[in-house]
């Protein structure tokens, strides 16, 4: 929809468009094709003549038919109507005084005679034209209201997106706040480092992380800040790996970090002595793959709760909006005392891990260890490309 001077200005359908120019051939072609079939140069004058009344059928149909019949204003719209009837008459037969001083042919001569059946001819098909252009307001109506009801849907699904958005940032930084404060506790000589990360951080969050999809690449160097902080503040197995070409590729922001950050939750808030977590974001030819793999010592009921969070449950929200039928999240959660317990269940996990972890060392990681495993697959051509944007 267009504005002049803040006011929406309704444009022109192509169906609209049609059933005008349908309205505008139907009577001429008709009377060609049945009364003069063998005359063609008449052709041309019932176009004509039609082309010259058309815009009193497009001002009934934009003025008379909203004004009255859509406001229910039904003695005003049958009054106007026949009116409407009457002065078309009037237009046609005084075109048809100038023709009969033409000379004519018998039939033409009969055709625009003031006769009672050209009286009734006429006046059929002009109530004919005036039923194609009350329609015509119908179908453009009923346009006008489906494009406003998806513009409204995009406004509504724009705003939703903003809101978790804005609930993802502050949340972040709850964590890393946290990270920081516990090593400010132990009086760590890291603290100062984790302090000038926290600050690129920062700058990415409030500078560069504003419009609706940013670089891959600045993604990344983000990730991978966030990575750095936690590999302060934990002495553990951490690695963060980075596959493919990466350029010119635009994503939403935030997508990756709340699973990142999960993963982090799972490995590092227990009492696990020998705590890994693997990244891996892979980038190919039709689509962009993040990795995290962790082992836990909490219990599956345990690992199942904690997967409810705010940071996961708003990023599957966003992955919804934005992605709806391009994107696979699998989260897999296993227990190494499970293959006594349920072989089921160690059974199906293992065929959907074979699936997403062909490499037999990782799949034997995760299946000997109580492991939490986020796989997210996003096709590449629902990703814009930084020339695009």
């Amino acid at each position: 929809m267009e504005f002049d001077n803040d006011r929406p200005v309704k444009r022109s359908y192509r169906i609209e468009i049609l059933y005008w120019v349908l309205l505008a051939l139907i009577n001429p072609l008709v009377n060609s094709l049945t009364i003069f079939f063998h005359n063609g140069h008449i052709w041309w004058v019932l176009l004509l003549i039609n082309l010259f009344i058309l815009p009193a059928y497009l001002f009934y149909s934009n003025f008379i038919v909203p004004r009255f019949l859509f406001k229910k204003k039904y003695v005003q719209f049958f009054m106007l109507s026949l009116s409407f009837v009457a002065a078309v008459q009037l237009l046609l037969f005084a075109i048809y005084s100038i023709l009969l001083n033409f000379d004519l042919l018998p039939g033409e001569h009969y055709y625009f005679s003031h006769s009672d059946s050209t009286f009734i001819r006429e006046t059929v098909w002009c109530i004919i034209n005036m039923s194609v252009a009350t329609g015509i307001y119908f179908i453009k109506t009923a346009l006008d209201e489906r494009e406003a009801l998806i513009a409204l849907e995009k406004d509504n699904s724009n705003f939703r997106l903003k809101y978790l958005r804005s609930q993802l940032n502050p949340h972040f930084l709850f964590n890393t706040l946290n990270s920081i404060y516990s090593l400010s506790m132990q009086k760590s000589d890291k603290a100062p480092e984790m302090v000038v990360k926290l600050a690129d951080l920062m700058r990415y969050l409030i500078y560069e992380c504003n419009e609706d999809r940013v670089p891959l690449t600045k993604e990344i160097e983000f990730i991978r800040n966030y990575i750095e902080i936690e590999k302060i503040r934990y002495n553990a197995d951490v690695r963060f790996s980075v596959e493919g070409e990466t350029n010119e590729i635009m994503i939403e922001p935030f997508l990756f970090i709340s699973f990142i950050e999960n993963g982090f939750k799972h490995a590092f808030d227990s009492a696990y002595t020998n705590a890994f977590i693997y990244i891996t974001i892979k980038v190919k030819a039709e689509q962009i793959e993040l990795s995290v793999v962790n082992n836990t010592s909490i219990d599956l009921e345990t690992q199942a709760k904690k997967i409810q969070g705010t940071g996961i449950r708003n990023s599957k929200s966003i992955l919804d909006l934005l992605y709806p039928t391009t994107h696979a999240l699998n989260i897999i959660q296993t227990e190494k005392e499970q293959n006594r317990t349920n072989e089921l269940r160690i059974k199906n996990a293992r065929k959907r891990l074979e699936s997403l972890y062909p490499d037999s060392h990782t799949l034997d990681v995760i299946l000997s260890n109580n492991a939490f495993t986020v796989s997210l697959i996003l096709k590449t051509a629902s990703l814009d490309k930084m020339h695009n944007s």
